[in-house]
């Protein structure tokens, strides 16, 4: 047999990874995917900036319960609705009232990872933009925490609310005077209702099913819970959803015809 006449050799598996493919070439272009090992360690690295930036702002207590009474004044002033009204309607089921608890205390967090990891592999195209998008929203509100420290209402008498995750569980918090993991005076604004707002934003731009739009129902159930638990205050969500606005206007999306990897 000649070499003509040959079959034509299998590629191995290995050989086709190691080849300058689609998926190669799709990585290589702005807004491909990123290398993961690299990937994990800048996000590794800015969580751990974010962590030490808020404990950088505890022990102004007097600064953060002053703000705090002019926050309640201001929403009074601006005609919002008080915080009580959702806590009420939570109050009235235990079983909504715990629940509630625990979409504040185990939802957060791992949303946003499982919705970094999915966009990472599924649309690559979008990935970078995300990250721009939740890094900056994030140093953005580091700033405010900085600079207006807030004591939640759960603290404050006036505001007429209760503690509902001390009082029913789950809590995530411990005594404000010895919580080293987290700065409970750094309410403004509240990043559980950005990340949210993230997360169905990034949802809603890289799906085309008539159903994207119940995405929207994440930011909506964390505003309830963030406020019926008396953890954020009307205008902690506000101010995020303004800051995400302008975020999102300077850092526009990739085209609607950037290559998004494999659909599904």
């Amino acid at each position: 047999m000649s070499l003509l006449d040959q079959p034509p050799r299998q590629v191995g598996a290995l050989t086709r990874l190691r080849r300058p493919g689609r998926a190669g070439a799709a990585a290589g272009r702005p807004g491909g995917r990123p290398r993961p090992v690299r990937e994990l360690l800048l996000i590794i690295v800015l969580f751990a900036a974010y962590k030490l930036g808020r404990l950088l702002a505890d022990g102004r207590v007097s600064e953060a319960f002053d703000n705090a009474h002019r926050v309640l004044r201001l929403e009074r002033v601006l005609g919002l609705p008080g915080e009580a009204g959702v806590q009420h309607g939570l109050l009235h089921s235990q079983f909504l009232v715990h629940a509630a608890n625990s979409y504040y205390a185990y939802v957060h967090f791992p949303a946003a990872v499982l919705f970094l990891l999915w966009i990472y592999l599924r649309r690559p195209a979008h990935y970078r933009w995300v990250r721009r998008v939740l890094v900056a929203l994030t140093a953005a509100a580091l700033v405010l925490h900085l600079l207006v420290p807030l004591a939640p209402p759960r603290m404050l008498p006036a505001a007429g609310l209760v503690d509902t995750a001390a009082r029913y569980g789950p809590s995530v918090y411990g005594a404000p005077q010895t919580d080293t993991i987290a700065n409970q005076y750094a309410a403004m604004p509240s990043l559980h209702i950005g990340w949210a707002a993230v997360i169905a934003l990034g949802l809603v731009v890289t799906s085309r099913t008539r159903w994207r739009w119940m995405w929207l129902l994440h930011p909506v159930a964390t505003i309830a819970v963030v406020v019926g638990t008396a953890n954020h205050y009307w205008l902690d969500g506000i101010v995020v959803l303004a800051l995400l606005t302008v975020t999102v206007l300077l850092l526009r999306p990739p085209p609607a015809d950037a290559p998004a990897g494999r659909h599904g």
